[in-house]
């Protein structure tokens, strides 16, 4: 017995303590990426549906607020519905195009003329795609508006110039569509039809608005030309 309780003891003094775990540290935090905002375009989208196809436009309500709110007010009334595009620029050459719609019906459609916004003022400017405002003198615009088919400085107000220099009042530009502005720019005229430099540049038939309404901006909208550069 006493043996064995020797035998015991020995083969206990033999066996080593378990030694504590050590765990290794754990491994540094990874900062999370930064990534910079999206940036979400809160300029509004219109879609003109016409006879001859579907175009899409966008305002500059930031730079030219005041015709932007004039065109979205003909859109939300549902007024420029049934509206025409009726002239093209055509006869005028391939560096002076554009397309100019309006009422052509009704003219208690018309909202109050609105005051004249100058690109030297609002920073945009008469690019190919540019939507801008028909007027006769500054101040007098109402429904009438225009898109440019090609690039027209000449447009842009420019006060050293002679006249009343004030150009005309770009508000947005055409984004998609373009096919369709250009089958319109390319439609019959009336030989006779309209007054001084607009005869020849009556459509025949003329263009119907179908629809005017507001859409969330396209995924794929151009970055567009209309705001200048900043000197």
């Amino acid at each position: 017995m006493f043996e064995m309780l020797l035998l015991s003891l020995a083969a206990a003094a033999q066996v080593v303590p378990p030694q504590a775990t050590q765990l290794p540290p754990p491994p540094p935090a990874v900062p999370a990426p930064v990534t910079a905002p999206v940036e979400v375009d809160a300029r509004p989208y219109v879609e003109i549906v016409t006879d001859a196809g579907k175009m899409v436009v966008r305002l500059e309500t930031a730079r030219a607020p005041v015709t932007a709110a004039n065109f979205l007010r003909y859109v939300d009334s549902k007024r420029m519905n049934g509206f025409k595009f009726y002239r093209t620029t055509r006869s005028w050459g391939a560096g002076n195009a554009l397309v100019q719609g309006g009422n052509r019906g009704d003219a208690r459609l018309n909202f109050p003329p609105i005051a004249h916004e100058a690109t030297n003022v609002t920073g945009l400017t008469h690019c190919k795609g540019a939507l801008s405002m028909a007027r006769l003198a500054p101040g007098d615009a109402t429904s009438d508006f225009f898109i440019l088919l090609s690039d027209i400085p000449g447009f842009d107000a420019d006060p050293s110039a002679s006249g009343d220099r004030a150009g005309f009042a770009v508000f947005g530009e055409l984004v998609s569509g373009f096919d369709v502005a250009e089958n319109i720019y390319a439609a019959p005229v009336s030989p006779t039809k309209g007054e001084g430099v607009m005869v020849g540049q009556m459509l025949d038939p003329e263009v119907r608005i179908v629809s005017a309404r507001r859409i969330p901006a396209p995924a794929d909208a151009p970055q567009g030309c209309v705001v200048k550069a900043a000197n």
